[in-house]
């Protein structure tokens, strides 16, 4: 079951300094279904090739029917690239992977 209650502090690369409070549970899920369809080199993917990709291994508890998961990847994906655990690559449109230490 959901625990709206129980959230986590997660960051954004485009706003150094700035956190905000999510759902944990919610998180993690997006988390555990978008880093292991993301390759490890560069170019890397598509943020919409990615999301295409986790929607199979998405949780249906908290994502039922892909329901939010545009909004939950993008928060993941900026808290992961501010962490260091992805990279943004420099071609257009944006391509992510996982940085070399993930």
């Amino acid at each position: 079951m959901l625990d709206s209650d129980d959230k986590i502090e997660i960051e954004s690369i485009t706003s150094p300094g700035q956190t905000e409070r999510v759902n944990r549970a919610k998180y993690n899920a997006m988390r555990e279904a978008l880093l292991p369809v993301l390759p490890s080199d560069a170019p890397g993917m598509t943020v919409a090739d990615a999301k295409t990709a986790l929607l199979k291994h998405l949780s249906q508890e908290f994502f039922p029917g892909g329901e939010k998961a545009g909004w939950w990847l993008k928060a993941v994906q900026l808290d992961l690239e501010a962490k260091g655990i992805i990279v943004r690559g420099t071609a257009k449109p944006v391509r992510l992977y996982k940085a070399a230490s993930e």
